[in-house]
């Protein structure tokens, strides 16, 4: 009977903080003034390293929340790429979108450089694993160093700037609130906050 009424409390004390909104300053912040977003959705920016484990930790949770978060959320992902050394993935990432192949191998990438240690930030490594994902290597190649990857990388590396970005997994909703899993207290956590916040710039949308 004690590990019932035990279990029911903890169930409630769950409950309890799953309604409670969030924090300023310790679950989320507030950028001030707001970034520009658009009018037509609500935008989430997903600021994240294809070699960073909590990145991948938190991406089947964000894709499992971002299915009921509402037609009006669009996710955009934004590849980091400073330091310099985070470039390469930046690059595989902008080059995957360019080819039409994000969609079916962005998880992969991440599962196969983590679970399967393939060690995909090198690029020699980027370009077999490519070729055995059925992907036209030399195409591929010549996308990965071509001038208008280079530019969405350098693009990439000033909005970490612009949206005071200081690690990953960063999100930024409606181009004013920012959590993370670190500011948040972990994944979970920082999934819950998002979608707390989501709800909450859609509200003042609507009260506009």
């Amino acid at each position: 009977m004690r590990a019932l009424v035990a279990c029911l409390a903890l169930l409630a004390a769950g409950a309890a903080w799953a309604q409670s909104p969030p924090v300023e300053g310790r679950d989320f912040r507030t950028l001030e003034p707001a970034r520009p977003a658009p009018r037509d959705r609500l935008e989430v920016i997903e600021f994240f390293y294809y070699g960073c484990p909590v990145c991948y930790e938190t991406e089947p949770a964000l894709v499992r929340w971002l299915q009921g978060a509402g037609a009006d959320v669009q996710l955009r992902r934004v590849p980091a790429a400073n330091p310099v050394a985070w470039e390469s993935f930046a690059r595989t990432y902008y080059t995957l979108e360019a080819l039409g192949e994000l969609d079916r191998l962005h998880w992969a990438v991440y599962d196969n450089h983590h679970f399967d240690d393939r060690r995909l930030d090198v690029e020699a490594n980027i370009d077999a694993w490519i070729a055995a994902n059925g992907v036209d290597a030399a195409r591929f190649h010549d996308v990965w160093h071509s001038l208008e990857t280079r530019q969405k990388v350098e693009f990439a590396r000033r909005m970490l700037g612009t949206y005071d970005v200081h690690g990953v997994p960063t999100f930024v909703v409606d181009g004013r609130y920012v959590t993370s899993p670190k500011l948040a207290g972990g994944v979970k956590e920082a999934i819950a906050v998002l979608d707390a916040l989501v709800r909450r710039a859609r509200a003042e949308r609507a009260a506009r």
